[in-house]
């Protein structure tokens, strides 16, 4: 099954219910390209396309109601999103290629499911190929075992990057205990991730759920109780990811310990996981373990960076000791700090923001520039 990541979310602007009918029976035979909508009035199509934030629209070009198919298309060239939108016609109304006027692709009926796929495919790749510099990532901030200052380093990191000016979204994965509410001191009534719509989740959802943090990121909450963490699954995560991929250039995920189907469904979906190792044999050892089970999962060794928190606390543990137990170097450090980190902490505030130019929050922003600026490995999948 394609990683849910890599699928292309396609929106059809349609009023003639047997032409959308044969469309979806089309796609309903193949897995990498998902309908995310039917869109059967052209006026409400750019309000959608804004929303759901699609990879690739197809619109008739022949609508039979008030908006039609050209005004449909300019209105979401004008939304600035720069979609790809294939205008779909009859051989009778003869149409060409036009992207100054927003046609990426035109797509005759009657078709077959195989040509669908592949103008679908094509101007996906096309349009990927020229954004591929403003492209969003996804970063799971993990470690396998706790007190290693996970959840620290992941809402500290998610507010440097919003400092250098990316779009950030924080995640709390953390779904039984939410360990950001309670670093952040937020409101047990606080909306959570469980406040999303089982269904079909847009831009204006996530608007409504997500908490605003005054050191200006937004958060997506875990539930606010141990037992509401089995409430979400698989499916609302991936749904979820998609579409933080799509409104926000960095998305940081609070990863738990744990590897069950709701976490692994999220590191197969996230551009880089974010390892925290410390001086700690206990610590290491878990790291090890989780290393080869990244491996039996198919996990490159590009998509796992071991940062080293506390690194001047070694604990009888040499670097090199350190380096030679990972099978490499690891690709950060960051130092200890232990008064303003927890001063920070216990006033619900990012160190990075409290004290700037401190080593640690320097460490923390050298790591948030190479994560950004280091090409993502290719998408896995399992």
């Amino acid at each position: 099954m394609p990683d849910p990541a890599s699928q292309i979310r396609l929106m059809l602007v349609e009023d003639v219910p047997q032409v959308a009918q044969y469309v979806r029976g089309l796609l309903n035979a193949q897995q990498a390209i998902k309908l995310v909508d039917v869109v059967t009035d052209g006026a409400h199509a750019a309000a959608q396309v804004q929303q759901l934030r699609p990879d690739v629209v197809i619109v008739d070009w022949l609508l039979q109601g008030r908006t039609k198919g050209r005004r449909v298309v300019e209105s979401i060239r004008d939304g600035g999103l720069h979609i790809p939108v294939i205008a779909l016609t009859v051989p009778q109304s003869p149409l060409d290629p036009d992207p100054a006027a927003g046609i990426t692709a035109v797509i005759s009926m009657p078709f077959s499911g195989f040509e669908l796929v592949n103008v679908v495919n094509a101007v996906h790749r096309a349009a990927s190929a020229g954004q591929a510099t403003g492209q969003s990532r996804v970063v799971a901030v993990f470690a396998p075992k706790g007190g290693v200052g996970k959840t620290t380093i992941a809402f500290n990191l998610a507010v440097t990057l919003a400092v250098q000016g990316h779009r950030t979204c924080l995640v709390d994965a953390c779904l039984q205990f939410g360990d950001l509410r309670s670093l952040l001191k937020v409101p047990g009534d606080a909306p959570s991730i469980l406040d999303l719509p089982t269904d079909r989740i847009g831009e204006t959802d996530l608007a409504d759920v997500l908490w605003r943090d005054p050191s200006g990121i937004d958060i997506l909450l875990a539930p606010p109780r141990v037992e509401l963490a089995e409430m979400v699954n698989v499916r609302d995560v991936e749904k979820i990811l998609s579409l933080l991929r799509r409104v926000y250039q960095v998305v940081v995920v609070d990863m738990p310990v744990a590897l069950a189907d709701v976490s692994l469904a999220i590191l197969d979906a996230t551009d880089t996981i974010l390892q925290i190792v410390t001086y700690d044999s206990t610590t290491i050892r878990n790291t090890l373990a989780v290393a080869d089970a990244f491996r039996a999962i198919g996990y490159g060794a590009g998509k796992v960076r071991y940062l080293v928190n506390r690194a001047d606390s070694a604990g009888g543990i040499s670097p090199e000791d350190l380096a030679r137990a990972l099978g490499r170097a690891p690709d950060y450090t960051i130092i200890s700090d232990g008064k303003l980190v927890m001063q920070s902490n216990n006033e619900g505030v990012p160190f990075v923001l409290a004290s700037p130019d401190a080593q640690v929050s320097r460490d923390l922003a050298r790591v948030a520039t190479m994560l950004v600026e280091s090409p993502a490995p290719a998408a896995t999948r399992r």
